[in-house]
């Protein structure tokens, strides 16, 4: 079942930037029709690779907040610390600058942000936050560019 423009447009005007800005992804998904749906190709990753994947991020959040009882993964972590264990390279923290001035985002909105960085860098097993993780991280924000749903 597919929803009519008007019908997502006049939605996504009823959602407040309050409740957006409390959400980590948000990103549009294209319709697939029934050809595409039907295929039985298996090209991406298996459940048990992906499961892998996760538990491995899991377990290098849970080392990195070892000392610290109340806090075990990156989503836990208040605005403070979220500052000192997610710092940007200077490209990184430009781009994501520029994406604040643009889209006006606010401090929630930029504390998830940080987080989701510091988790895309955890997948990809680097220490760093480099200016691809940064650039990954806003795309999961397509609700705050123009137009919302729309």
């Amino acid at each position: 079942m597919s929803v009519q423009k008007g019908v997502t447009k006049t939605l996504s005007q009823k959602i407040s930037e309050h409740l957006l800005d409390r959400i980590d992804l948000h990103i549009k998904v294209a319709s697939v029709n029934y050809e595409e749906l039907s295929k039985y190709e298996v090209t991406s990753e298996s459940s048990d690779d992906i499961r892998e994947r996760v538990r491995n991020v899991r377990k290098t959040q849970e080392k990195r907040f070892d000392d610290l009882k109340e806090i075990n993964c990156n989503a836990q972590m208040p605005g403070k610390m979220v500052r000192e264990v997610c710092r940007l390279d200077t490209t990184g923290a430009m781009i994501l600058k520029k994406t604040m001035e643009k889209l006006q985002i606010s401090t929630c909105a930029y504390d998830r942000i940080l987080k989701v960085v510091r988790k895309v860098s955890d997948m990809d097993v680097s220490v760093e936050k480099h200016k691809e993780h940064v650039a990954q991280t806003i795309q999961y924000r397509q609700l705050n560019r123009e137009g919302r749903l729309g």
